[in-house]
Parts: C-alpha cells; sequence; structure tokens
C-alpha cells in the first residue's frame, strides 16, 4: 500500500472531514430520505431521489475515499534545522523576472492550493525548489514561460 504525504494540517481536515460525514452529513441525509419516504408515491418524489443519490455518494465515494487516505496517510512535518528544502518546507524566494517575493509551502498533490500558497512538491516549480539551499537560484518553465527564482530563507 502506497503511503501519502500529508502535513499535520491536511491529515487533521481529512479526520475532522470524514467524522462530519458520519456524524452530521450522513445522518442528516438518512433524515431527509426519511422524509421524503414519508410524502408518498416514490417514483415522482424528487427528494427522495435525491436524498438517495446523495446517501450513495456519502458511503460509496466520500467516506471510502477518506477512509483511504488516512490509512494509507504519513504525516511528514518539516524539520526546522534542515538547511535544505523538504516536503511541508514554507519558502520565501524572488521571482527575478518580476522582483516580486512569493511565499509557497511544499505539500502533497492532494493537499495542494495554488491560491493559497500550498504547490505540490510534484509541481514543476515545487519539484525544482527540493533539495535547494538558500541563496540558490532555480530556473522553471510554467505554463506562463521560464522563470528564475531566488531562495531568500525557507523554515
Amino acid at each position: 500500500m502506497e503511503k501519502i504525504m500529508f502535513t499535520q494540517e491536511a491529515y487533521d481536515k481529512l479526520v475532522k472531514d470524514l467524522e462530519n460525514l458520519k456524524n452530521v452529513e450522513r445522518p442528516r441525509v438518512l433524515q431527509e430520505l426519511v422524509d421524503a419516504r414519508a410524502q408518498g408515491d416514490l417514483s415522482e418524489n424528487a427528494e427522495y431521489h435525491a436524498a438517495k443519490e446523495r446517501l450513495a455518494a456519502i458511503d460509496n465515494i466520500e467516506m471510502p475515499k477518506l477512509q483511504d487516505q488516512l490509512a494509507r496517510a504519513q504525516v511528514i512535518a518539516f524539520d526546522t534545522n534542515s538547511d535544505t528544502i523538504k516536503f511541508g518546507a514554507t519558502i520565501t524566494a524572488k521571482n527575478l523576472k518580476t522582483k516580486r517575493d512569493i511565499v509557497y509551502q511544499l505539500v502533497s498533490p492532494e493537499e495542494a492550493d495554488a491560491l493559497n500558497g500550498k504547490i505540490s512538491f510534484k509541481s514543476p516549480i515545487g519539484a525544482a525548489l527540493m533539495g535547494k539551499k538558500r541563496g540558490d537560484t532555480v530556473e522553471v518553465v510554467t505554463p506562463k514561460g521560464k522563470n528564475q527564482f531566488e531562495i531568500i530563507d525557507f523554515k
């Protein structure tokens, strides 16, 4: 079974999401199903069919996916004493083309959220940053063209 690396924050969110599905969402949908069934003729009861589909999605897709991810999860904390960039690091770098500083945290593909500065360590920029040190310059080809980043700091 292949492990999936997660930050502690992402792992905690998976646990919270699974508990919410089990203890809040699923019971709410079950009650909707019971209420819709009580309305009579099920063949043309849209609420009944919607609740039935939602319950199937929870039971057959969402909960099993979260349970699988949790079973394969490996929580990795970035070693703040490291002299090289590794999974979990938060990096401040200067884009040498735009002269602007950027901040990225290297996370797993499952928890990547570029709009919030979380990029996959397997992405072009993430992969280029892995193993680098303060002061290093990396060149990355992105959809917007070639970029160079100088690593200012990481933690």
